[in-house]
């Protein structure tokens, strides 16, 4: 079995909780691409992560984080800038996220630090999330794509608080369709299909995505599912029933899963196949729910199995 290469953020979560009766923030390590790297370690694929660092203690506590996940980090590069934090603060299940960190740790990737023996090797690159704002990593996610021999798949993972009005709306949509027509697979939610293509149908998102050139579009609908467009129509998968507690990184847990399975059977040759692998990637995603934190609650795929028994 190969490896994925995962290009995109990691920060701190700052999470809303409450300790003797007073409002207090609790430290999670997080960032989209960081939990989708390791998600596949956890399910038991091989994972590098690609991104930038900053220069003080937090920045210390990702690196040891991803390391005791078994995530490689010879892709990773420090900057000096002190790390970014995300305050997340939830309304009912799904959070909500402000930034705070200029310039942002996340966001000084270049094209130049590209290990590209590591790119080129990769089985499955992953490119996407909010470095795509940040012109420097975009440029580094670009070159990237282009050099990839593996498969390469997509996640937007809009973030609406760094959308600095319809202009920057207008840009990232266009980056959507630029990486979206070379992606073997899209993933995306439909918050992320309601920003970017509002009144706009879900079937019609993943049918517009896929004649882009997509070779699969799967658009997540939280406790409703997903919606998997691999052949002629969209098909709907059902999720589990659980008891969600925390939404956090559930979607980035779907990404994870897929790409876990396309490390160990490639991609699929029938849609049908497709449907079964985001069965799987909506059990993972329903286990994460089920505990708060993101990257702290990917499961490994004896867990998930344990947890949900057919």
């Amino acid at each position: 079995m190969g490896y994925a290469v995962v290009l995109g953020e990691a920060l701190v979560d700052l999470l809303d909780a409450e300790c003797e009766g007073r409002p207090v923030f609790r430290q999670e390590i997080g960032g989209g691409p960081l939990n989708v790297a390791v998600g596949v370690s956890r399910l038991g694929g091989a994972a590098e992560f690609v991104g930038s660092f900053g220069d003080d203690v937090l920045a210390g506590r990702i690196r040891a984080f991803l390391a005791d996940a078994g995530v490689g980090l010879a892709g990773a590069v420090a900057v000096g800038v002190p790390t970014t934090l995300a305050v997340t603060t939830h309304a009912g299940a799904e959070p909500d996220f402000r930034f705070y960190g200029e310039p942002p740790s996340y966001g000084l990737l270049t094209a130049d630090n590209l290990d590209l023996a590591l790119i080129e090797g990769a089985d499955v690159l992953y490119c996407g999330s909010i470095v795509l704002l940040c012109p420097p990593v975009l440029a580094a996610a670009r070159h990237a794509w282009s050099l990839a021999t593996g498969l390469r798949v997509f996640d937007p993972n809009v973030r609406p608080r760094l959308l600095n009005g319809p202009s920057t709306l207008d840009g990232l949509r266009e980056v959507v369709a630029e990486f979206a027509a070379g992606a073997h697979l899209v993933k995306l939610s439909e918050a992320d299909a309601a920003l970017l293509y509002p009144r706009e149908p879900v079937e019609g998102v993943a049918a517009y995505l896929r004649e882009l050139g997509a070779g699969t579009v799967v658009l997540t609908l939280g406790a409703d599912g997903a919606i998997v467009a691999a052949g002629p129509d969209p098909v709907r998968v059902p999720a589990p029933k659980v008891r969600a507690v925390d939404a956090t990184g559930a979607g980035d847990s779907v990404m994870a899963a897929l790409i876990a399975e396309l490390l160990v059977d490639g991609e699929p040759a029938e849609p049908t196949d497709w449907h079964q692998r985001v069965a799987f990637a909506l059990r993972v995603a329903g286990l994460v729910c089920e505990s708060p934190g993101g990257a702290v609650s990917m499961p490994t795929r004896a867990e998930v199995l344990a947890r949900f028994v057919d």
